[in-house]
Protein backbone atom coordinates (compact mmCIF):
# COMPACT_ATOMS: atom_id res chain seq x y z
CA UNK A 1 0.00 0.00 0.00
CA UNK A 2 1.33 3.07 -0.76
CA UNK A 3 2.01 5.95 1.90
CA UNK A 4 -0.48 8.32 0.25
CA UNK A 5 -3.50 5.68 0.31
CA UNK A 6 -2.43 4.62 3.65
CA UNK A 7 -2.73 8.25 5.23
CA UNK A 8 -6.72 8.52 3.42
CA UNK A 9 -7.62 5.38 5.95
CA UNK A 10 -8.84 5.91 9.20
CA UNK A 11 -5.99 5.48 11.66
CA UNK A 12 -5.75 3.96 14.78
CA UNK A 13 -4.18 5.65 18.23
CA UNK A 14 -2.65 3.35 20.59
CA UNK A 15 -3.08 4.40 24.58
CA UNK A 16 -1.92 1.78 27.13
CA UNK A 17 -3.65 1.89 30.39
CA UNK A 18 -1.19 0.68 33.23
CA UNK A 19 -4.12 0.78 35.62
CA UNK A 20 -6.98 2.77 36.09
CA UNK A 21 -5.01 6.15 36.54
CA UNK A 22 -2.20 5.75 35.01
CA UNK A 23 -1.66 5.63 31.14
CA UNK A 24 1.19 6.16 28.17
CA UNK A 25 -0.17 6.87 24.88
CA UNK A 26 1.18 9.20 21.91
CA UNK A 27 1.43 12.44 23.82
CA UNK A 28 3.91 11.26 26.15
CA UNK A 29 5.87 9.48 23.76
CA UNK A 30 5.65 12.15 21.37
CA UNK A 31 7.13 14.42 24.36
CA UNK A 32 9.97 11.93 25.05
CA UNK A 33 10.96 12.04 21.25
CA UNK A 34 10.84 15.88 20.98
CA UNK A 35 12.86 15.62 24.49
CA UNK A 36 15.78 13.34 22.74
CA UNK A 37 15.69 15.73 19.36
CA UNK A 38 15.87 18.98 21.40
CA UNK A 39 17.59 18.86 24.50
CA UNK A 40 15.25 20.47 27.09
CA UNK A 41 11.80 19.57 28.70
CA UNK A 42 11.21 23.08 28.04
CA UNK A 43 12.16 23.34 24.09
CA UNK A 44 10.35 19.63 23.61
CA UNK A 45 7.20 21.53 24.97
CA UNK A 46 7.61 24.57 22.69
CA UNK A 47 8.29 22.34 19.77
CA UNK A 48 4.42 20.74 20.50
CA UNK A 49 2.70 24.30 21.36
CA UNK A 50 2.77 23.15 25.08
CA UNK A 51 3.24 25.22 27.64
CA UNK A 52 6.64 24.37 29.65
CA UNK A 53 4.47 23.92 33.30
CA UNK A 54 2.50 21.26 31.25
CA UNK A 55 5.75 19.98 29.76
CA UNK A 56 7.66 19.33 32.79
CA UNK A 57 3.94 17.95 34.92
CA UNK A 58 4.09 15.53 32.28
CA UNK A 59 7.53 14.51 32.51
CA UNK A 60 7.16 14.08 36.08
CA UNK A 61 4.24 11.61 35.41
CA UNK A 62 6.15 9.75 32.84
CA UNK A 63 8.64 9.11 35.46
CA UNK A 64 6.24 8.58 38.67
CA UNK A 65 4.34 6.00 36.45
CA UNK A 66 7.45 4.12 35.46
CA UNK A 67 9.51 1.14 37.33
CA UNK A 68 12.24 3.45 36.85
CA UNK A 69 13.05 7.19 35.41
CA UNK A 70 12.14 8.56 31.57
CA UNK A 71 13.84 11.71 31.41
CA UNK A 72 17.16 12.88 33.74
CA UNK A 73 17.21 16.51 34.00
CA UNK A 74 20.84 18.27 33.85
CA UNK A 75 21.44 20.90 35.95
CA UNK A 76 23.74 24.00 34.86
CA UNK A 77 27.00 23.67 33.22
CA UNK A 78 27.72 26.10 30.24
CA UNK A 79 24.46 26.36 28.67
CA UNK A 80 22.47 26.56 31.28
CA UNK A 81 21.14 22.40 31.25
CA UNK A 82 18.81 20.65 30.11
CA UNK A 83 17.32 17.08 29.80
CA UNK A 84 17.93 13.49 28.28
CA UNK A 85 16.51 10.05 28.01
CA UNK A 86 17.91 7.63 29.67
CA UNK A 87 18.10 4.25 28.10
CA UNK A 88 14.90 3.19 29.95
CA UNK A 89 12.94 5.97 28.26
CA UNK A 90 14.80 5.36 24.95
CA UNK A 91 13.08 1.81 25.36
CA UNK A 92 10.00 2.69 26.40
CA UNK A 93 9.77 5.00 22.88
CA UNK A 94 10.61 1.88 20.98
CA UNK A 95 8.54 -0.32 22.26
CA UNK A 96 5.66 1.74 22.34
CA UNK A 97 6.36 2.30 18.44
CA UNK A 98 6.98 -1.10 17.96
CA UNK A 99 3.15 -1.98 19.76
CA UNK A 100 1.52 0.91 17.81
CA UNK A 101 3.40 -0.49 14.63
CA UNK A 102 2.18 -4.00 15.44
CA UNK A 103 -1.35 -2.93 16.14
CA UNK A 104 -1.57 -0.95 13.16
CA UNK A 105 -0.44 -3.83 11.01
CA UNK A 106 -3.23 -6.18 12.69
CA UNK A 107 -6.08 -3.85 11.79
CA UNK A 108 -5.05 -2.66 8.54
CA UNK A 109 -7.78 -4.45 6.93
CA UNK A 110 -10.62 -3.61 8.63
CA UNK A 111 -9.34 -0.13 8.79
CA UNK A 112 -9.78 -0.37 4.53
CA UNK A 113 -12.97 -2.16 5.27
CA UNK A 114 -13.87 1.07 7.47
CA UNK A 115 -12.72 3.48 4.57
CA UNK A 116 -15.23 1.24 2.41
CA UNK A 117 -18.17 1.24 4.36
CA UNK A 118 -18.06 4.97 5.56
CA UNK A 119 -17.04 6.27 2.21
CA UNK A 120 -14.97 9.60 1.73
CA UNK A 121 -15.80 12.49 4.55
CA UNK A 122 -17.94 15.00 2.69
CA UNK A 123 -16.51 18.65 2.97
CA UNK A 124 -18.52 21.15 5.20
CA UNK A 125 -20.57 23.79 2.62
CA UNK A 126 -18.47 26.89 2.40
CA UNK A 127 -15.10 25.13 2.70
Amino acid sequence: MSKSSASSLPSLSVRIDLDAEDRIGPGKILLLERIKECGSISAAGRAMDMSYKRAWDLVDEINRICRQAAVERQTGGKNGGGAVLTPFGLSLVARYRKIERDAASAVRKDLEALRSDIGKPKKAAGR
